[in-house]
Formats: C-alpha cells, structure tokens, sequence
C-alpha cells in the first residue's frame, strides 16, 4: 500500500528523512481492526518524529500521521483516537501511554490498524477531512480550554500564536463557547484571520492588552512566555501544550507568578471521552476545524514544508482517494 513514512532520522534537515512509496499491509493484531483511512492531517508531532523525538532509530521505517478519519471493518464511518496504551485496551497492560506513531505505524497510508477501543463513531455533520483534523490538535485545545484552564462563557482568553492547529482551534473552540478570546501573530494576514475566526482583537506578540485575562493558551514557548505571565489577572492560569520557539525563556517571571498567585498547567493530547466530547460538540454547535489546503497522499511532502515554513493557517489535511 501507498504510504509517508520516516525513513530515516535527521534532527537538523527533517524532511531528509521523508520518503513516499509502498510500504506493507498492517500487521493483524488480536483486539486491533483495520481502517480504510478516507483522510489524514498532519501536525508537528510528525515534523518531531522525523527529527527523532519519541522515534528511536530502530523503529524505523515508521509510517507517519497520528490522525484519521475513515470506514471500518463494518462499513462504518469512524475516527481514530491516536493515544495507544493509556487503558491497556488491546495492548499490554504495562504499555505506557504513547501517540500513535512512537510505536506503532501511522495513519499516512492507505489502512492503518488500531486497537478497537480507539475508535470512534464519525458524527453525520461532519466530513472526513474535518472529523480528521480533531483528534491531536483540536483534542489539545479542547483538553486545554475546558478541563485544564477550566475557562467558562464569559472568561477571557489569550491565544499565542494564531495560525498554528492547536491556536486556531482554541480560537475556534473558545468563541463557539462564549468565550472573549484575544490572540497574538506577527503576521498581520493571520492576525486578520484570527478575528475573522472569531477573536475580539488580535495583537502582535508582546502587545499589552485591553485586559489581562482569565486564562493564556501557550504553544509557542520561550519567545511568548513572558509575554503571557503578564497578560493573566491575579489568580489566572497558564496552560501549556507546546514550545515551538524554544523551552528556555530568558526570563522564567517566577516571582510574578508566585506573587499574583498565578497557575501554570502542563498539558498533552487529551482523552478519549473528551475526544468524544469534542465531536458533539463540534456537531452541535456547527463549529469546524478551519483546513488550510487539503492534498492527495502523494503530495505529502508538498504539506510537510508548508508546515515545517509555518505558511499556512489551520490544518493541512491528506486524502488517500
């Protein structure tokens, strides 16, 4: 079958590593089923694993891809949620937690198969290429807003970074929720399609606010860190997910965070209820997550540069057919 996959790692030029070709069926697994994977969108992490983080070596070659949407064994349509081992459903009981591809082959292929407890119905409302943009970017967000900063309607929200998947679905997400979100991009295009998605105001980075907020949405690391210490009010919370510009800021704020009694939660993927929640929620509410540009496999290294640039905004989605 047609699949991208990590041939080899290389931490300095990632996409040396890329390769598209054949690769084998999956492998038949007790307690796993196999999915005929309709679309499959791309996220960082698989930028990482090309550079070797959470992909030794000996794993290789490694189909990559954690997310997908697409028809069972029965006809039905489903989705795939890529965190495998943190229940111990289909795999052994001591396994711990990992996304998919750190061990097992990933949904840039044709089929793919996964532990039957990992899959999902597909809502209606839904198409493949929007169900398949939720379960690692859209999930963090969701995880990050709704149980980790446990931010109601009305609270305000900074998102740093707008443009990237997780930013972009906290936009979306926090608006369709009641929440007034405010945002951060140097780039004036995506600033403008931050508030188009539904953002009060969008700044560039390190813009003193209207207000300091109820909660900071953080992704981008050590370039926005001290940035989002100072925008939350007394008692607010940072929750963070990611650091795309580096894990060492130069100034850690310490005694901000202790004097103004600040919260700083850790944040990863999210779990399978709340994956489950996401869906009806974005079918309920009409919320969809915002595509960039939708490829067909063979054009997957045309979406890993694009990615790799940081020149898109929302997801970058891949169709097997």
């Amino acid at each position: 079958m047609f699949a991208a996959y990590a041939a080899r790692i290389d931490r300095d030029q990632p996409l040396n590593g890329l390769e598209l070709g054949e690769r084998p069926e999956p492998e038949v697994r007790s307690g796993w089923t196999t999915v005929t994977v309709r679309a499959a969108s791309l996220n960082h992490h698989d930028l990482w694993s090309l550079r070797g983080v959470g992909l030794p070596e000996e794993r290789l070659p490694m189909i990559l891809g954690c997310d997908a949407a697409g028809i069972d064994e029965d006809g039905n349509e489903v989705v795939l949620h890529s965190v495998i081992g943190q229940s111990g459903h289909g795999v052994g009981p001591d396994e711990p937690r990992s996304i998919l591809t750190e061990r097992y082959q990933g949904t840039f292929a044709e089929r793919v198969t996964v532990p039957r407890w990992n899959v999902l119905p597909k809502p209606k409302e839904l198409s493949f290429e929007e169900a398949a943009c939720l379960p690692t970017a859209w999930l963090t967000a969701y995880r990050m807003l709704f149980t980790n900063a446990g931010v109601r309607p009305g609270d305000s929200v900074l998102v740093q970074g707008a443009g990237g998947g997780v930013a972009t679905a906290a936009i979306a997400l926090g608006k369709a929720a009641g929440l007034r979100v405010f945002a951060t991009s140097r780039d004036e295009e995506k600033r403008k399609r931050a508030v188009e998605l539904g953002a009060v105001e969008a700044f560039e980075p390190g813009a003193r606010l209207p207000r300091r907020v109820d909660a900071v949405i953080e992704t981008v690391g050590a370039a926005t860190w001290s940035h989002s210490i100072k925008s939350l009010r007394p008692g607010g919370t940072l929750v963070i997910s990611g650091a795309t510009s580096g894990d060492r800021p130069a100034h850690a704020e310490l005694t901000r965070i202790f004097f103004l009694e600040l919260k700083v939660v850790g944040s990863t993927m999210g779990s399978k209820d709340e994956l489950e929640d996401l869906l009806s929620f974005c079918a309920a509410t009409g919320v969809r997550p915002v595509i960039d540009d939708v490829l067909p496999l063979d054009r997957a290294r045309e979406g890993f540069e694009r990615m790799a640039s940081g020149e898109l905004f929302g997801k970058i989605v891949l169709r097997t057919s």
